[in-house]
């Protein structure tokens, strides 16, 4: 029969046969806290790692947001709708692409230049490879909202004076073929990456593609109906510049998952740490780039010029990531700031060159991502300025001729430009049916 002091004694003797054990855990948890690149379990890894990618992706997913504000803010109003189509059709388009055959060809048996044709397979319910080291269907997510950046990028650029139906069969081509070739070249494993070439989040891979493919239709299309009349420079004012700055700050905020979740790992004190800092450097450098346009914009024409503010914060963001991770804060806002300077100086650029870029992404995506790739070496002592280059210029001369190809294709056969008299009256009503503003159209 127990009695009040047989229970403390029998939890005493319990405490007294288990304290080696207790003592031998804490022992090995003050060891592990101790190494910060010691990992949990191996479960454990894989929630996190998993957790990461969808984190990271459906922050990326929401960029997708923010590329159709920016735009819808920066083209006329008679256009607008027809740029929100354009955004969710794309994005619609890319997810559909990049599991039909996109995934396979970046990721799947890459021995040097291309991957495999094909569907990919995902996970079963109920099934998970722990060797992976996440979940497959997480990383095919996050890879995925990549490929619809890519596609968002040329949308701004060719805006107000193409068709829905020939932009989105363009879209199909570069986010089912042409982006999963070149990502295969790197993030796949391919050639570029057996040379050591480094683009951490996609200054390259992501955004100067974009750029390029961006570049070429530009150039086919031409620019909009009385853009450089006359011989001078005609500007068009867009619709709403609340609009365009609510999507710069959801890019922004995008932003960190994209360069967040590249470290791809959370299951370390180590990974967690290098998160944090890739977060730190996207910021600055982002901050960096506006400070440096506004400066510059009130020089060079004594007024401070909103969009530009809105294009240096986007140019920063492309710069740092190539390489978010080794630069310190100071390397990290000179990336950025370089890459806002390089906004002002190229829109006009282009302009003198009779290049329409209709929201600035080719200073911001394609010549911003050049310089975020070839400064990685600055930094990343794992990297060559030779091999940097090499890549810069291979998948600039794939992505920009292949492109150029699809548009032609489509300039001489469905064709590519509405009537002179659609494109004067607005996409809207012509294309969409569905007019943003209807009572300022019809006026």
């Amino acid at each position: 029969m127990m009695n009040k002091f047989t229970i403390p004694a029998i939890g005493f003797a319990a405490l007294a046969f288990a304290e080696p054990a207790l003592a031998q855990e804490a022992v090995e948890a003050a060891a592990e806290a101790s190494d910060p690149a010691a990992a949990v379990s191996g479960g454990t890894t894989y929630i996190f790692n998993t957790l990461l990618f969808m984190i990271g992706g459906f922050l990326v997913m929401w960029m997708a947001a923010g590329f159709a504000m920016l735009e819808a803010g920066l083209v006329r109003s008679k256009n607008v709708s027809m740029q929100c189509l354009k955004n969710i059709g794309l994005y619609s388009t890319a997810g559909i692409m990049f599991w039909v055959t996109g995934y396979n060809l970046m990721y799947t048996d890459v021995a040097s230049w291309i991957g495999t044709f094909g569907p990919y397979a995902m996970q079963g319910v109920g099934e998970a490879d722990l060797d992976s080291g996440y979940s497959v269907a997480s990383d095919w997510f996050f890879q995925m909202v990549f490929c619809a950046t890519t596609a968002s990028i040329v949308s701004g650029t060719v805006a107000e004076r193409v068709k829905i139906w020939p932009f989105l069969i363009f879209v199909v081509v570069l986010t089912g073929f042409i982006y999963p070739i070149t990502g295969s070249w790197e993030w796949g494993e391919g050639w570029l990456d057996q040379r050591g070439f480094s683009d951490f989040a996609g200054s390259t891979l992501v955004h100067s593609v974009g750029g390029w493919a961006a570049l070429a239709g530009a150039l086919i299309i031409g620019p909009r109906l009385g853009r450089y009349a006359d011989g001078r420079v005609n500007v068009f004012p867009g619709s709403s510049i609340p609009l365009a700055t609510l999507g710069t700050f959801i890019l922004w905020l995008g932003w960190f998952g994209f360069n967040g979740a590249s470290q791809l790992a959370m299951g370390t004190i180590t990974d967690v740490s290098d998160v944090s800092k890739i977060f730190v450097n996207t910021n600055m450098a982002a901050a960096a780039g506006v400070v440096v346009a506004i400066a510059m914009t009130q020089l060079l024409y004594k007024k401070i010029d909103i969009t530009m503010a809105l294009n240096g914060a986007l140019g920063g963001l492309v710069a740092i990531t190539a390489e978010p991770l080794t630069p310190s804060v100071p390397m990290a806002l000179l990336i950025g700031g370089i890459g806002g300077a390089i906004v002002v100086f190229a829109v006009p650029m282009l302009d003198k060159l009779k290049i329409d870029d209709v929201v600035g992404a080719i200073p911001v995506h394609l010549l911003a991502g050049i310089w975020g790739t070839m400064i990685v070496p600055l930094t990343n002592s794992d990297a060559t300025y030779g091999v940097q280059a090499l890549g810069v210029v291979s998948i600039g001369a794939f992505a920009f001729a292949t492109s150029a190809v699809v548009w032609f294709a489509l300039k001489f056969t469905i064709g590519v430009r509405p009537t002179e008299e659609i494109e004067m009256g607005g996409m809207d009503h012509a294309e969409v049916g569905v007019e943003a503003y209807p009572e300022f159209a019809r006026t």
